[in-house]
């Protein structure tokens, strides 16, 4: 992942609304869930969600699908992985795990794989 990519997509994340909407579509897995929903989850009115659902979208972070007349939004969970990746991609001094970032390798490791 290049470094600009990291920086939009943490972006992203840096801001309470959009950090609740991901999370919760990463809870819903990759079936995702409508707007609707992922506005009733998170206590957020549907303007503002489909305005942070564009930031995160642009981010990559987020995926779309039409189903109906429905729009489904999922995590991108492959991009949510190269982040992880790259955020931990020199975890411990490039030294086997400790046991206080080896959760954080082991998601580097799962995702170069």
């Amino acid at each position: 992942m290049k470094t600009k990519s990291v920086v939009t997509a943490l972006a992203a994340l840096a801001q309470d609304s959009r950090l609740a909407i991901f999370r919760a579509l990463v809870q819903a897995g990759p079936e995702g869930l409508p707007a609707g929903k992922i506005g009733e989850i998170t206590g957020i009115s549907p303007s503002s969600v489909s305005f942070h659902m564009k930031e995160l979208f642009h981010a990559d972070m987020v995926a779309s699908r039409n189903e109906g007349r429905f729009v489904i939004y999922s995590a991108n969970f492959a991009t949510m992985n190269q982040l992880l990746a790259f955020l931990t991609e020199n975890c411990c001094g490039g030294n086997p795990c400790t046991t206080v970032c080896s959760p954080a390798c082991s998601v580097a490791e799962d995702a170069s794989s």
